[in-house]
């Protein structure tokens, strides 16, 4: 685990970001948010059509979803380590409203292929006209963009379900979206991980995590703005609190709990718990205080400036904890 890990952040600092994703994976987590699709125009800025499982589940469910308009931006093959691979001498971006001959199959003389002036870098001025038309953005953008590409989604109020790591819960500009309700987590890939068909899988996958051009990636997510029956399930508890089992921290007033499902019912503090609590996170349970590692996440000036060790119990450090206390 910490292997593969360790090869993730290598691959993201090299920018080998083409995660292809699964179609079925695709399927299980979109099937919840079928009702909001209706009449929407969705856009999928991070893709090549012609490898993009997130193109061949909107435009053959078009109809079944009732879909407005599919946008799909393609980047072309200069600097293509950024987006999905291709061989496109330049950017394109299509078009689909529909089956128009009858066979429910999206054919080639019903999509609008047209080229971009730029390179199709979700960044440039013509692709964020594309992005000021779409109600929602679905796909799995370059992990090492995560922070202005979710920036750019908030800034232009676009409702979205995307693909990220876990871990992109512990940075400065996504964890406040989280604290305020403007970010959560979505269903989820079946057993915490995801398979990716990646091109470069082979510089950082071992033996025990590929298998015929997939890598298998542990902590990756779903997140989401649209609302959702899960994100309202109670959380059921059943331990009680005894401070011998549950430590405070040395530097913070906060219990520590290891395990979601070891948060004590009858306390009333302030407890941190571990990133993976957000899967089960109820706004209406809970309320997230902070997150602490090193720093506080929301105070780290002040507290970097005084030094103390903010997750540690008697001299060892936790992972990173998100704090979070009753409602």
């Amino acid at each position: 685990m910490a292997n593969i890990n360790i090869k993730l952040r290598k691959a993201q600092a090299n920018k080998k970001d083409e995660f292809y994703t699964q179609l079925n994976d695709i399927e299980n987590e979109l099937r919840h948010y079928k009702e909001f699709f209706k009449n929407k125009t969705v856009l999928c800025n991070c893709d090549d059509p012609r490898v993009s499982n997130f193109f061949h589940y909107f435009s053959y469910s078009f109809e079944h979803l009732g879909l407005k308009k599919l946008i799909t931006t393609c980047y072309k093959s200069q600097n293509a380590d950024l987006f999905s691979r291709n061989d496109s001498e330049k950017a394109v971006y299509l078009e689909y409203t529909g089956d128009k001959n009858g066979d429910r199959i999206p054919d080639k003389s019903e999509i609008g292929i047209k080229e971009l002036k730029g390179d199709g870098d979700f960044r440039s001025k013509e692709c964020i006209e594309l992005l000021k038309q779409a109600d929602v953005v679905v796909t799995n953008p370059p992990f090492s963009l995560f922070r202005e590409y979710v920036s750019q989604l908030i800034k232009y109020e676009k409702k979205f379900v995307i693909i990220g790591h876990q871990n992109a819960i512990t940075y400065k500009e996504i964890f406040p979206l989280i604290k305020e309700n403007k970010i959560w987590l979505g269903y989820g890939f079946k057993g915490g991980a995801g398979h990716f068909i990646n091109p470069y899988y082979e510089d950082y996958a071992t033996a025990g995590n590929h298998k015929d051009g997939m890598i298998r990636v542990s902590g990756v997510v779903w997140f989401t703005n649209i609302e959702t029956t899960k994100r309202y399930e109670e959380l059921e508890l059943y331990k009680k609190y005894n401070p011998i089992e549950y430590s405070k921290y040395d530097n913070y007033d906060a219990i520590n709990v290891d395990k979601t499902s070891e948060i004590p019912i009858d306390y009333e503090g302030m407890m941190g718990v571990p990133i993976t609590f957000l899967d089960k996170y109820n706004p209406n349970q809970f309320e997230i205080i902070d997150g602490i590692g090193r720093y506080s996440i929301l105070d780290n000036e002040r507290t970097k400036k005084e030094g103390k060790y903010l997750s540690m119990i008697n001299g060892q450090a936790k992972y990173f904890r998100v704090i979070i206390k009753r409602k």
